[in-house]
C-alpha cells in the first residue's frame, strides 16, 4: 500500500505547562489507525535520566520513529549535561540534515524544568509563549483550555489535567488515560 494510501496513525495529545516552579507534561494513552482505537493505554511521555540529568519528554506521531528521537536526544544530553537547550538544537540539526532522520514522523515536547520545548523535524526547537506547549491531534484544543485557565489559582498539573480532559472530550483521537510527568525547577 503506497504511503499517500494509509490511513495513518492518529491519537496523540501532549501538554506541557511551566507555572509555579514545576512543568508538567501529560499525554493522552490512544492510538488509533484510521477510525479505529488499537490501543488507549499508551505511554507517551517519558523521563529521561541521562548522567544523572533529569528531563521530561512527550511525543506524538510515530512511536518508533520517537523512540529513535528520544534515544538521539538521550545521546546528545550525555554529550551536553545539563544543557537541554544545546542538546536540542544539535537534535533538531540532525533531524533536518540526515537522510534517514528527515523520514521520521514525530514531534517533541522536552523539558529539565527550567526550559521547555517543542522539536519538530523541519528544524525547530520552539520555546513557546505563556509556558504552554501543546502537539499532536488534540494538541490545540489542550493549548487553547490551558491558556484560557493559565491566569487562575489552579497549579500546573491542575491545569494539564483539565486542559487534557477538554481535548479529549472534542478529539476523537484524544482518550482521558493520562500519563503525567511533574518536574520542578
Amino acid at each position: 500500500m503506497a504511503r499517500d494510501e494509509f490511513p495513518g496513525w492518529h491519537g496523540t495529545t501532549i501538554i506541557g505547562v511551566r507555572k509555579g516552579g514545576k512543568v508538567v507534561v501529560a499525554g493522552d494513552g490512544q492510538v488509533s489507525l484510521g477510525q479505529t482505537v488499537i490501543k488507549g493505554s499508551a505511554r507517551k511521555v517519558r523521563r529521561l535520566k541521562p548522567g544523572g540529568y533529569e528531563v521530561v519528554c512527550g511525543f506524538a506521531g510515530s512511536t518508533a520513529d520517537a523512540f529513535t528521537l528520544l534515544e538521539r536526544l538521550e545521546s546528545k544530553l550525555e554529550a551536553t549535561p545539563g544543557q537541554l537547550q544545546r542538546a536540542s538544537v544539535e537534535l533538531a540539526k540532525d533531524w533536518r540534515t540526515d537522510k534517514y532522520l528527515q523520514k521520521l514522523e514525530a514531534m517533541l515536547i522536552v523539558t529539565d524544568g527550567s526550559e521547555l520545548y517543542i522539536i519538530t523535524g523541519a528544524g525547530d526547537v520552539l520555546e513557546p509563549e505563556h509556558g504552554i506547549a501543546a502537539i499532536g491531534s488534540g494538541g490545540n484544543y489542550a493549548l487553547a483550555a490551558a491558556r484560557g485557565m493559565l491566569d487562575t489559582d489552579k497549579d500546573a498539573e491542575t491545569i494539564a489535567r483539565e486542559a487534557m480532559q477538554i481535548a479529549a472530550d472534542i478529539c476523537v483521537y484524544t482518550n482521558g488515560n493520562l500519563t503525567v510527568e511533574v518536574i520542578e525547577v
